[in-house]
């Protein structure tokens, strides 16, 4: 009986990693602009001040607040699911929309206390 307790056990395999949260996703859809019309305006008149707002918002150079890296970054540093090709997708074919996402979950997350 103590030979087959212990051969369960080694059976028994760690499935998930070990980690401060568990996984999520953007708080607002990609096409999602009519929760923040705001920032959809902001985007759509002044593409590059919005930005430059989401690299200051990151502590980052004004340059690299547009694109899949700085949308990679983020979504490293929240744990929020996907991969640097999805990034790289989303940032390429939907550059607007991408950038209206993340700016609105930054906001959302400082409203939120946890960015």
């Amino acid at each position: 009986f103590c030979f087959h307790l212990a051969k369960v056990s080694v059976i028994m395999a760690v499935v998930n990693q070990p980690g401060r949260y568990a996984p999520t996703d953007f708080q607002t859809g990609l096409c999602d602009c009519a929760s923040d019309c705001g920032t959809c305006l902001y985007g759509m008149c002044c593409f590059p001040c919005l930005g430059c707002s989401i690299a200051s918002d990151m502590n980052e150079c004004c340059l690299c607040g547009i694109g899949w890296p700085i949308r990679s970054v983020y979504r490293t540093r929240y744990n929020i699911q996907g991969s640097m090709c999805t990034d790289f997708c989303v940032a390429g074919c939907c550059t607007l929309c991408a950038t209206c996402q993340l700016k609105r979950d930054i906001d959302l997350r400082k409203s939120q206390g946890i960015f």
